[in-house]
């Protein structure tokens, strides 16, 4: 399975931007991953393509929203009111089943390309 990521960016805080990751291959999950400079990878929302069961980190609930996209298996990455801590590389993931530990970057052997987004204060 090959992900390829699109979108990010710069934006203003507040202001809002939007990620598109696409799968050459149907996964059970897919998701996004983030990478602040000098941190260690976070988690920020997966979505479960079977039963349409969406998970996100709480930094990001309320502002960042994950849908399937509107052609083949693409997922759209939804994000508003963006802070200066948003700042960081986000990276498409993929798995073929569900994990009770989505959170962890460890479980996650398909990653996409990072795609840089930056918030300016």
């Amino acid at each position: 399975v090959q992900l390829q990521a699109s979108g990010g960016g710069l934006a203003h805080t507040g202001g809002s931007l939007r990620l598109s990751c696409a799968a050459s291959e149907r996964t059970g999950v897919m998701g996004w991953f983030r990478q602040a400079p000098g941190k260690e990878r976070e988690f920020v929302t997966i979505i479960r393509w079977s039963m349409g069961r969406i998970y996100y980190a709480d930094a990001v609930k309320g502002r960042f929203t994950i849908a399937k996209g509107s052609a083949g298996l693409t997922i759209d990455l939804q994000m508003n009111n963006l802070r200066p801590e948003d700042t960081s590389v986000y990276y498409c993931v993929a798995r073929l089943s569900y994990s009770l530990a989505y959170y962890d970057p460890e479980q996650y052997g398909i990653w996409g390309q990072g795609t840089l987004v930056t918030v300016s204060s």
